[in-house]
């Protein structure tokens, strides 16, 4: 049987499986277009390594399987190939767990939340199991994952976006959400229905025992969320007629009161909502009631995701470097009651910002910066133009007063000018801190 695998990137996730299926006696070819750092190790491991570029030869070799970092596009004229051949094409996540079939993974996905909710659902499974862990978009490799914790019964939080779930095809989760639809990644997919549709890949292949978790107040949601093949239990923030909901001032999954709203320490009404899944999720996937209670209240939130950095002369200052689409800052607006300063501005997706427009008014000065800001003017006349977020930071630190917000939640991604929101975040904090001293 032919046992030659195309790998195709060299990022954390391509190296890992690279590695992994190395290891299983795979013969693995692993190509990316930039330069691969671990090279030579890789190659006394019998690996192939073509960086640089992707040579012709590559395209004439029979393979078992492609596995394609998610990041890069179908429609890329390499990776288009393959598809044209009818090669099947998984990702590494995929790949990884048809080796752990003891694993019980929760599986988050949706436009918004997914991080925060990845996160404390990892922090509650680790009160039943210290060994729990969080994957996929937050974390290590889900192949090195496997590789440690071969053969063992491990829970996993994972985290995973339309552009891994396209690369799957046996990925059973035993828990499984949805956490909203709105726009985004049009640039990726070519239209949005392609990519609410890639979405609902996540619960497709769950069996009649494991859970969907559907979010009924979500209209895009309840339109695309069809033919679900396990138990569906309906969460609401709004509703009380439904499985999952708030009342009495707790959370309730049917007759089980899991937490105390007044546990939770996060601001705004969509971290009670990601608080509910991860804490209904983490009962179904067996943490006691008192375990979920005692990791809500410990929980103090996802760094560059409404993360509160430091108060200046009575302002607070928050990093939202993670809002990284208009609906994740429409989120983030609404979390406040105090006038804010918006620092907002990045790389163009193409989605467009009329969205934003209705919740300006709870911004009272707005500063805009990187390649939409000509875009956001036309949205907010009265922005203040700035080239970089570093400026647009000094003058909301001059202008705001006692009892207001600075917000950095830029309703873009940071490729204009930055690798990505990680570094973009630090430098907003980096700032902040040096303002104060």
């Amino acid at each position: 049987m032919n046992s030659t695998v195309l790998v195709i990137g060299a990022g954390i996730s391509g190296l890992g499986i690279s590695k992994f299926l190395c290891k299983r006696g795979k013969h693995v070819v692993l190509t990316d277009g930039k330069k691969v750092a671990q090279k030579e190790e890789l190659q006394a491991m019998g690996i192939e390594v073509y960086d640089e570029g992707h040579p012709d030869h590559l395209r004439h070799t029979n393979y078992e399987y492609v596995v394609k970092n998610p990041g890069i596009p179908y429609y890329v004229d390499f990776v288009n190939y393959f598809v044209q051949q009818g090669m099947p094409i998984y990702n590494e996540i995929e790949v990884a767990l048809w080796y752990a079939p003891n694993f019980n993974v929760g599986a988050i996905t949706g436009t918004n939340g997914k991080t925060t909710t990845t996160t404390l659902l990892a922090e509650l499974l680790k009160r039943k199991n210290p060994l729990s862990v969080a994957a996929g978009n937050i974390g290590k490799a889900m192949s090195d994952i496997v590789e440690e914790h071969m053969g063992d019964a491990l829970d996993v939080s994972l985290e995973i976006a339309a552009f891994q779930l396209l690369g799957t095809k046996k990925f059973s989760p035993s828990v499984s959400v949805i956490m909203n639809l709105t726009p985004d990644h049009v640039d990726y997919f070519g239209d949005v229905d392609k990519y609410y549709d890639a979405k609902t890949i996540v619960y497709r292949n769950q069996s009649e025992n494991g859970y969907f978790l559907r979010n009924v107040d979500d209209a895009l949601v309840m339109e695309y969320c069809k033919n679900i093949p396990c138990q569906v239990l309906d969460f609401s923030l709004v509703r009380t007629d439904v499985d999952i909901c708030v009342k009495d001032g707790y959370v309730y999954l049917k007759d089980v009161a899991l937490f105390a709203v007044n546990k939770l320490h996060l601001v705004g009404k969509h971290n009670l909502q990601n608080a509910m899944v991860a804490a209904s999720m983490a009962y179904l996937m067996g943490v006691s009631q008192q375990d979920i209670e005692a990791g809500i209240d410990a929980f103090k939130g996802v760094e560059h995701r409404i993360e509160y950095v430091d108060e200046i002369n009575g302002v607070r200052y928050y990093n939202d470097s993670k809002g990284t689409n208009v609906d994740a800052t429409i989120v983030a607006l609404k979390a406040f009651d105090q006038p804010v300063h918006l620092l907002a501005g990045g790389y163009d997706k193409k989605t467009g910002f009329d969205d934003l427009k209705p919740y300006l008014a709870k911004v009272k000065q707005m500063y805009v910066f990187g390649e939409v800001k000509d875009q956001l003017v036309t949205l907010c006349p009265t922005a203040i133009v700035v080239n970089t977020m570093e400026e647009a930071i000094v003058l909301a630190h001059q202008n705001a007063k006692e009892g207001e917000v600075v917000l950095l939640s830029p309703a873009c991604a940071s490729w204009d000018q930055f690798p990505n929101f990680e570094v973009r975040g630090n430098l907003f904090k980096e700032r902040v801190k040096q303002l104060k001293g």
